[in-house]
């Protein structure tokens, strides 16, 4: 017994001490948005250049023990160069203007509007993870592990997600990859955000109609689509069938991370009524993929539901289903759920997918473009089970108690705290 237990502990040390050594191989500081002769960054006129050769950033660079214990995911793809557009805000959509500064969690951002009054914004390619890092883990010194979980982003994910939306005819936000140099129009947060890559994209909120829709009224979020809701009643209702296939289509590109916060929603006026047509933001989770032996264990239904893995099977459905699912779609028909899984399938042909992939430059999509498309053509192929599925854990998960996030300041009547369209 005493031998097992010598045994035993020996085991454990080498699997720590592994496990810190692949920790410590990322570099503490990061070193993104790095140019070309990045020596020249600070003397370079970017106004006599149209583009410029740069990667997002070489932070999450793998030995062959970081990749065994943390994971090979998309590391290669944040430290290629692409040949990314030089903009300047002052002719950028007919000259842009800052608004506020914004972001989530791990995004930096900047709002702006166009003479038009149409909002866009500039997001961070490269994330910021440190908001995220819970202070045991500093304790631990193991915040690397957060800081690395990144790399299972695809850094060019949007763009793909984008293409592939026109084929099914729902909305998007247009997002373009742009090299913003340092300059006057940047004013104040010239420092913080000059000399780095961003997607260009309209905005999810608007008081301005950006869309090729028409009699669009404006386009809010989904805090104040639910004051509109108190405001309007029964003359306020949403396009169920456009949210389903919205979020089938998030189930066929893995995109996990859906709560209230990432839509925004058109209102268009139709006779005497006004209806909510779903906009989705924020596509960084597509394509999400994890392996390794730290993420495959945190990622574990038991341990975190909502972080699945893009697979060419979906394996946990009930960890896809948001309170955004339970809130938005109590009550809806299962026909509409067994329609739209049809129209999917149907839209989102293998050439459409080809086509798609094909956006990205050679150098990434020879990474993982092959193994990316084989994945959406099996996820697509068996996506009215994946409808069932999820319409069932809906149904089981029942309306929400709680309200949704971004909610909390609103003083919402049981009915609509419970759900959308609750009687």
């Amino acid at each position: 017994m005493k031998k097992f237990i010598v045994i035993f502990l020996s085991i454990a040390v080498v699997v720590v001490l592994i496990i810190y050594l692949s920790i410590w191989s990322t570099p503490t500081e990061v070193d993104s948005q790095i140019i070309v002769d990045a020596e020249n960054i600070h003397t370079l006129d970017f106004k006599k250049q149209d583009s410029v050769n740069i990667a997002v950033t070489t932070m999450y660079t793998g030995t062959v023990l970081k990749e065994m214990v943390q994971g090979e995911q998309y590391r290669a793809e944040w430290s290629i160069p692409v040949k990314v557009p030089v903009v300047f805000l002052d002719t950028l959509r007919g000259g842009l203007t800052i608004i506020k500064e914004g972001g989530g969690n791990q995004t930096k951002s900047l709002r702006l509007e166009n003479p038009k009054g149409i909002y866009y914004t500039l997001r961070s390619v490269a994330k910021d993870p440190e908001p995220l890092i819970p202070e045991f883990a500093k304790t631990l010194g193991i915040e690397n592990i957060i800081v690395d979980g990144i790399s299972a982003q695809h850094s060019y994910s949007a763009t793909v997600v984008a293409k592939l939306a026109e084929s099914i005819s729902i909305l998007h936000t247009h997002p373009t990859l742009v090299f913003v140099p340092q300059q006057e129009g940047l004013g104040e947060y010239d420092v913080a955000y000059g000399n780095k890559l961003y997607w260009l994209e309209y905005e999810t909120e608007s008081p301005t109609n950006w869309t090729s829709l028409n009699n669009v009224i404006e386009i809010v979020d989904t805090e104040a689509l639910q004051e509109k809701k108190m405001e309007l009643g029964k003359r306020l209702k949403l396009d169920k069938e456009l949210l389903v296939r919205n979020r089938l289509f998030d189930l066929v590109i893995g995109d996990w991370d859906r709560h209230a916060k990432q839509w925004g929603w058109v209102l268009q006026k139709q006779e005497n009524d006004i209806v909510g047509i779903p906009l989705a933001g924020d596509r960084d989770n597509a394509f999400f993929s994890i392996d390794g032996l730290i993420p495959t264990v945190v990622s574990s239904k038991n341990i975190q539901p909502r972080l699945r893995s893009f697979e060419a099977e979906i394996d946990y459905i009930p960890g896809l289903v948001y309170p955004f699912d339970r809130y938005f779609l109590q009550n809806t028909s299962i026909d509409i759920f067994q329609k739209q899984a049809e129209f999917v399938q149907k839209q989102l042909t293998d050439r459409a997918i080809d086509e798609a992939l094909a956006i990205w430059p050679s150098g990434i999509y020879e990474l993982h473009g092959e193994e990316i498309k084989s994945k959406l053509k099996a996820r697509r192929d068996r996506l009215m089970e994946y409808a069932m599925a999820f319409k069932k854990e809906i149904d089981t998960q029942g309306v929400l108690h709680e309200p949704l996030k971004g909610s909390k300041d609103l003083e919402l009547p049981p009915r609509l705290l419970n759900c959308f369209e609750c009687e």
